[in-house]
Protein backbone atom coordinates (compact mmCIF):
# COMPACT_ATOMS: atom_id res chain seq x y z
CA UNK A 1 0.00 0.00 0.00
CA UNK A 2 1.01 3.73 -0.58
CA UNK A 3 0.13 6.76 0.65
CA UNK A 4 -0.61 9.89 -1.85
CA UNK A 5 -0.85 13.72 -1.19
CA UNK A 6 -3.20 15.63 -3.46
CA UNK A 7 -3.57 19.31 -3.91
CA UNK A 8 -7.13 20.12 -5.09
CA UNK A 9 -8.93 22.91 -6.17
CA UNK A 10 -12.77 23.34 -6.47
CA UNK A 11 -15.56 25.45 -7.42
CA UNK A 12 -18.38 24.25 -4.45
CA UNK A 13 -21.05 26.17 -6.08
CA UNK A 14 -22.67 23.03 -7.38
CA UNK A 15 -20.69 20.78 -4.60
CA UNK A 16 -22.67 20.18 -1.21
CA UNK A 17 -19.38 20.34 0.78
CA UNK A 18 -16.64 17.97 0.99
CA UNK A 19 -18.36 15.15 3.01
CA UNK A 20 -19.85 11.79 1.17
CA UNK A 21 -23.49 12.52 2.15
CA UNK A 22 -26.77 10.30 0.53
CA UNK A 23 -27.71 11.52 -2.97
CA UNK A 24 -26.01 14.58 -2.48
CA UNK A 25 -22.57 15.14 -5.31
CA UNK A 26 -19.96 16.28 -2.63
CA UNK A 27 -16.16 16.90 -3.62
CA UNK A 28 -15.45 13.50 -1.31
CA UNK A 29 -18.00 11.41 -2.95
CA UNK A 30 -16.61 12.69 -6.96
CA UNK A 31 -12.91 11.81 -6.04
CA UNK A 32 -13.74 8.13 -4.72
CA UNK A 33 -15.63 7.86 -7.92
CA UNK A 34 -12.71 9.26 -10.15
CA UNK A 35 -10.27 6.83 -7.80
CA UNK A 36 -12.19 3.95 -8.07
CA UNK A 37 -12.20 3.96 -11.71
CA UNK A 38 -8.65 4.76 -12.36
CA UNK A 39 -7.75 2.06 -9.81
CA UNK A 40 -10.19 -0.32 -9.26
CA UNK A 41 -10.25 -0.25 -6.13
CA UNK A 42 -12.74 1.71 -3.35
CA UNK A 43 -10.50 4.09 -2.25
CA UNK A 44 -11.16 6.53 1.15
CA UNK A 45 -10.06 9.79 0.98
CA UNK A 46 -9.43 12.14 4.14
CA UNK A 47 -9.20 16.21 3.80
CA UNK A 48 -7.42 18.43 6.35
CA UNK A 49 -10.86 19.89 6.25
CA UNK A 50 -14.32 19.64 5.69
CA UNK A 51 -15.68 22.33 3.58
CA UNK A 52 -19.86 23.39 3.41
CA UNK A 53 -22.02 23.67 0.67
CA UNK A 54 -21.09 26.35 -1.88
CA UNK A 55 -17.37 26.95 -0.05
CA UNK A 56 -14.50 26.68 -2.49
CA UNK A 57 -10.89 25.74 -2.16
CA UNK A 58 -7.56 26.58 -3.93
CA UNK A 59 -5.07 24.31 -2.30
CA UNK A 60 -7.08 21.52 -0.55
CA UNK A 61 -5.08 18.74 0.69
CA UNK A 62 -6.22 15.07 0.81
CA UNK A 63 -4.48 11.94 1.67
CA UNK A 64 -5.00 8.38 1.01
CA UNK A 65 -3.98 4.78 0.63
CA UNK A 66 -4.21 2.35 -2.25
CA UNK A 67 -2.53 -0.75 -4.14
CA UNK A 68 -1.32 1.16 -7.22
CA UNK A 69 1.85 1.43 -9.32
CA UNK A 70 1.26 4.91 -10.81
CA UNK A 71 3.06 7.24 -10.97
CA UNK A 72 2.05 10.16 -9.15
CA UNK A 73 2.17 12.68 -12.01
CA UNK A 74 0.50 10.11 -14.31
CA UNK A 75 -2.28 9.37 -11.11
CA UNK A 76 -2.87 13.47 -11.14
CA UNK A 77 -3.47 13.58 -14.93
CA UNK A 78 -5.86 10.68 -15.44
CA UNK A 79 -7.52 12.06 -12.09
CA UNK A 80 -7.80 15.30 -14.14
CA UNK A 81 -9.31 13.33 -17.42
CA UNK A 82 -11.45 11.80 -15.04
CA UNK A 83 -12.93 14.44 -12.57
CA UNK A 84 -15.97 16.88 -13.18
CA UNK A 85 -14.76 20.09 -14.24
CA UNK A 86 -15.23 21.99 -11.07
CA UNK A 87 -12.84 20.23 -9.55
CA UNK A 88 -9.14 19.19 -10.56
CA UNK A 89 -5.90 17.68 -8.80
CA UNK A 90 -3.21 20.45 -9.31
CA UNK A 91 -0.55 18.36 -7.61
CA UNK A 92 -0.10 15.16 -6.60
CA UNK A 93 2.93 13.39 -4.44
CA UNK A 94 3.76 10.18 -3.05
CA UNK A 95 3.40 11.59 0.91
CA UNK A 96 5.78 9.19 4.03
CA UNK A 97 3.31 6.19 5.40
CA UNK A 98 1.16 6.96 8.28
CA UNK A 99 0.34 10.76 6.75
CA UNK A 100 -3.24 11.70 7.47
CA UNK A 101 -4.39 15.43 5.49
CA UNK A 102 -5.82 16.28 8.54
CA UNK A 103 -4.04 15.00 12.09
CA UNK A 104 -0.86 16.27 10.54
CA UNK A 105 -1.93 20.01 9.70
CA UNK A 106 -0.56 22.51 11.35
CA UNK A 107 -1.91 25.67 9.63
CA UNK A 108 -4.54 26.38 7.04
CA UNK A 109 -5.26 30.02 5.26
CA UNK A 110 -8.84 31.27 4.40
CA UNK A 111 -9.72 34.11 2.43
CA UNK A 112 -13.17 35.91 2.41
CA UNK A 113 -14.88 38.00 -0.51
CA UNK A 114 -17.20 40.84 -0.05
CA UNK A 115 -18.00 42.91 -2.96
CA UNK A 116 -19.34 46.27 -1.99
CA UNK A 117 -20.02 48.07 -5.49
CA UNK A 118 -22.53 50.34 -6.09
CA UNK A 119 -23.83 47.39 -8.74
CA UNK A 120 -23.91 44.06 -8.29
CA UNK A 121 -21.03 41.96 -10.03
CA UNK A 122 -23.52 39.24 -11.83
CA UNK A 123 -20.82 37.16 -12.60
CA UNK A 124 -19.00 36.72 -9.43
CA UNK A 125 -22.28 36.16 -7.11
CA UNK A 126 -21.33 32.52 -6.72
CA UNK A 127 -17.65 33.74 -5.37
CA UNK A 128 -18.35 36.45 -3.01
CA UNK A 129 -20.92 38.22 -0.65
CA UNK A 130 -22.44 40.85 -2.37
CA UNK A 131 -23.28 43.24 0.30
CA UNK A 132 -24.99 46.20 -0.02
CA UNK A 133 -22.97 49.06 1.67
CA UNK A 134 -20.03 50.54 1.36
CA UNK A 135 -18.11 49.03 4.25
CA UNK A 136 -14.97 50.18 6.05
CA UNK A 137 -12.40 48.32 5.28
CA UNK A 138 -9.66 49.72 7.33
CA UNK A 139 -11.74 50.14 10.44
CA UNK A 140 -12.33 46.48 10.14
CA UNK A 141 -8.79 45.34 9.62
CA UNK A 142 -7.82 47.13 12.99
CA UNK A 143 -10.91 45.81 15.00
CA UNK A 144 -9.69 42.08 13.61
CA UNK A 145 -5.97 42.68 15.27
CA UNK A 146 -7.70 41.47 18.48
CA UNK A 147 -7.95 38.33 17.30
CA UNK A 148 -4.48 37.77 17.12
CA UNK A 149 -2.50 35.09 18.70
CA UNK A 150 -4.12 31.97 21.11
CA UNK A 151 -8.10 32.57 22.23
CA UNK A 152 -11.14 30.73 23.56
CA UNK A 153 -13.13 31.27 19.75
CA UNK A 154 -16.21 30.06 21.35
CA UNK A 155 -18.02 32.79 20.40
CA UNK A 156 -17.16 32.62 16.72
CA UNK A 157 -18.43 28.78 16.21
CA UNK A 158 -21.09 27.31 14.70
CA UNK A 159 -23.18 24.62 16.71
CA UNK A 160 -23.32 20.87 14.96
CA UNK A 161 -19.70 19.89 14.55
CA UNK A 162 -18.56 19.67 18.73
CA UNK A 163 -15.39 19.98 19.32
CA UNK A 164 -12.82 18.94 21.96
CA UNK A 165 -11.40 22.61 22.42
CA UNK A 166 -12.48 25.85 21.27
CA UNK A 167 -9.20 27.19 21.87
CA UNK A 168 -7.04 28.02 18.74
CA UNK A 169 -4.17 30.54 17.77
CA UNK A 170 -4.75 32.79 14.79
CA UNK A 171 -1.38 33.84 12.92
CA UNK A 172 -2.57 36.05 10.53
CA UNK A 173 -5.58 38.11 10.00
CA UNK A 174 -6.11 41.04 7.42
CA UNK A 175 -8.94 42.86 5.93
CA UNK A 176 -8.00 45.03 2.86
CA UNK A 177 -9.71 46.50 0.13
CA UNK A 178 -9.00 45.67 -3.60
CA UNK A 179 -6.87 48.36 -5.82
CA UNK A 180 -7.64 49.37 -9.15
CA UNK A 181 -10.46 47.62 -11.03
CA UNK A 182 -10.91 45.08 -7.46
CA UNK A 183 -11.88 48.21 -5.61
CA UNK A 184 -15.09 47.27 -5.06
CA UNK A 185 -13.43 43.85 -3.33
CA UNK A 186 -13.23 43.82 0.24
CA UNK A 187 -10.43 40.32 1.02
CA UNK A 188 -10.13 39.07 4.68
CA UNK A 189 -7.64 36.50 5.38
CA UNK A 190 -7.17 34.73 8.69
CA UNK A 191 -4.24 32.03 9.15
CA UNK A 192 -4.59 29.56 12.29
CA UNK A 193 -3.60 26.68 13.60
CA UNK A 194 -7.41 24.96 12.83
CA UNK A 195 -10.72 26.22 12.68
CA UNK A 196 -14.03 26.02 14.60
CA UNK A 197 -17.14 25.23 12.62
CA UNK A 198 -18.03 28.35 10.47
CA UNK A 199 -15.44 30.14 12.49
CA UNK A 200 -14.24 32.51 9.76
CA UNK A 201 -17.47 33.44 8.49
CA UNK A 202 -18.62 34.05 11.79
CA UNK A 203 -15.58 36.85 12.24
CA UNK A 204 -16.16 37.75 8.66
CA UNK A 205 -20.24 38.46 10.00
CA UNK A 206 -18.82 40.61 12.97
CA UNK A 207 -16.49 42.33 11.06
CA UNK A 208 -18.69 43.47 8.66
CA UNK A 209 -20.57 44.88 11.86
CA UNK A 210 -17.80 47.50 12.11
CA UNK A 211 -17.42 47.61 8.57
CA UNK A 212 -20.85 49.37 8.81
CA UNK A 213 -21.00 51.15 11.10
CA UNK A 214 -23.45 49.51 13.30
CA UNK A 215 -20.72 48.70 15.87
CA UNK A 216 -17.52 50.14 17.12
CA UNK A 217 -14.16 48.82 16.22
CA UNK A 218 -14.06 47.47 20.11
CA UNK A 219 -17.22 45.76 20.25
CA UNK A 220 -14.96 42.53 17.91
CA UNK A 221 -12.73 42.03 21.57
CA UNK A 222 -16.40 42.54 23.65
CA UNK A 223 -17.40 39.29 21.17
CA UNK A 224 -14.23 37.45 21.97
CA UNK A 225 -14.54 37.81 25.85
CA UNK A 226 -18.16 37.06 25.89
CA UNK A 227 -17.41 33.33 24.54
CA UNK A 228 -21.66 33.45 23.24
CA UNK A 229 -22.00 33.07 19.87
CA UNK A 230 -25.30 35.11 20.12
CA UNK A 231 -23.03 37.92 20.97
CA UNK A 232 -21.39 37.97 17.69
CA UNK A 233 -22.41 39.20 14.16
CA UNK A 234 -24.51 36.80 11.82
CA UNK A 235 -22.79 34.12 9.92
CA UNK A 236 -21.72 35.62 6.58
CA UNK A 237 -22.82 33.29 3.29
CA UNK A 238 -20.16 30.09 2.02
CA UNK A 239 -20.24 31.20 -1.39
CA UNK A 240 -16.98 34.18 -0.34
CA UNK A 241 -15.50 31.32 1.58
CA UNK A 242 -11.84 29.82 0.01
CA UNK A 243 -10.00 27.63 1.22
CA UNK A 244 -6.40 28.99 0.33
CA UNK A 245 -3.35 26.52 1.47
CA UNK A 246 -2.56 24.15 4.00
CA UNK A 247 0.53 23.57 5.66
CA UNK A 248 2.22 20.49 7.26
CA UNK A 249 5.85 19.55 9.08
CA UNK A 250 8.02 18.28 6.79
CA UNK A 251 10.38 15.22 8.45
CA UNK A 252 13.23 17.83 8.86
CA UNK A 253 10.91 19.83 10.96
CA UNK A 254 10.18 22.39 9.23
CA UNK A 255 6.85 23.77 8.00
CA UNK A 256 5.56 22.97 4.52
CA UNK A 257 2.62 24.64 2.32
CA UNK A 258 0.25 23.22 0.11
CA UNK A 259 -2.08 25.38 -2.40
CA UNK A 260 -2.05 29.02 -2.69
Amino acid sequence: MRTFKLTIAYDGTALAGWQVQSGRRTVQEVLETALAKITGQQVRVTASGRTDAGVHARGQVVSFRAESRLAPEVLRRALNATLPRDVVVLEAVEAPDGFDANRHAIRKRYRYVIHDGPARDVFARHYCWQYPFRLDAAAMDRAAQVLLGRHDFAGFQTQGSPRVSTVRTVFHISVRRGEGAQSDLVIVEVEADGFLYNMVRAIVGTLVEVGRAARSEFWVAEVLRAKDRRVAGRTAPPQGLFLMRVEYVDRAGEGRGAGG
